[in-house]
């Protein structure tokens, strides 16, 4: 038996690389020319594609991605069709099929740089956009601790439905909130316990998200404060004393950065609109430095991926 295997394996290593020799001669004997996979492309495009209605004029082909690349024009407007290397298979068209880090870093390419990337995050507390987009930041939050600055701001609306106290929380209704009064406190709320104990503000946030709801968060926040280490007194004290004051600073930011809906991303002071999720937000971050901190080579396993409507 040792053998027949002495014999047998040495003719299996001999038939594979064989194998695999004709197969690398068939890619490399079946590449059809740059000129002829043009002319191939040409007469599908104009003989089977367009049948004479319009004519297809060439402009360029370059290798790609596997493919040949042809670039035509149409009655002014340029075209990009693909031809397999064998010349076997014209696309007319095609999709160009970008990864995740691709499309964001797409969207990032005009925020300026400093040495500390900061951004702005605005929303209503009861927007489901804007709560799914929280809690996409809180891992990036995570990642980058104090070599990032994300501040939490709110959508404010003056006579929102027409005022009056079920919206607003002044009798001039320049305070008012989309989803209600009980949701324009909530958002006094945040911004007094990011003013006051910004450490806890995310861990609160997400504890209002995931525990309260816009018809009981009036009551239900204590709660979410004591497990979450907020000083519930400061944070009254605020709400009582500091409510207005902290309200007409979101508007004026409102106005300083036309914000119309909730959620709305602004990093370094330019409007974000890459993908709501950790791995986008990050890319977003790491695009407003001058010199990357390390945090930025690490990928995030965060699997909330924030949807793309919103409130406004």
């Amino acid at each position: 038996m040792d053998k027949v295997k002495k014999v047998i394996l040495p003719i299996i290593v001999v038939i594979i690389l064989l194998g695999i020799a004709a197969g690398l001669y068939y890619l490399k004997t079946n590449v059809v020319s740059k000129n002829k996979a043009k002319e191939i492309a040409m007469n599908i495009i104009n003989d089977t594609v367009l049948q004479g209605q319009t004519a297809a004029t060439f402009k360029e082909i370059v290798k790609a991605n596997g493919v040949y690349v042809v670039k035509i024009e149409i009655q002014g407007q340029e075209y990009t069709s693909y031809i397999t290397k064998d010349g076997k298979i014209v696309f007319p068209y095609g999709v160009e099929v970008q990864s995740e880090e691709e499309k964001n870093q797409q969207t990032t390419k005009d925020i300026p740089k400093q040495e500390k990337s900061t951004a702005m995050l605005f929303v209503m507390s009861f927007c489901p956009y804007g709560n799914q987009a929280e809690e996409a930041m809180m891992p990036v939050i995570k990642l980058f601790g104090n070599k990032t600055d994300v501040q939490l701001h709110y959508v404010i609306y003056s006579n929102y439905n027409g005022g009056g106290s079920d919206y607003c929380l002044d009798k001039e209704s320049k305070y008012c909130s989309m989803h209600g009064i009980q949701e324009l406190n909530q958002n006094v709320r945040e911004l007094c316990v990011q003013k006051y104990q910004p450490d806890k503000v995310w861990d609160f946030v997400s504890g209002v998200n995931n525990g309260c709801g816009l018809a009981n968060v009036d009551v239900c926040w204590e709660n979410i404060a004591k497990t979450t280490g907020v000083d519930i007194t400061q944070i009254k004290t605020c709400q009582k004393d500091e409510a207005t004051t902290l309200l007409k600073n979101e508007v004026a930011l409102n106005e300083k950065y036309n914000i119309q809906g909730s959620p709305t991303l602004l990093i370094n002071e330019k409007e974000f609109f890459g993908d709501r999720t950790a791995n986008g937000y990050k890319t977003g971050l790491c695009a407003g430095f001058k010199i990357e901190p390390e945090e930025c080579s690490q990928s995030l396993n965060s699997e909330i991926n924030a949807a793309n409507g919103s409130c406004e």
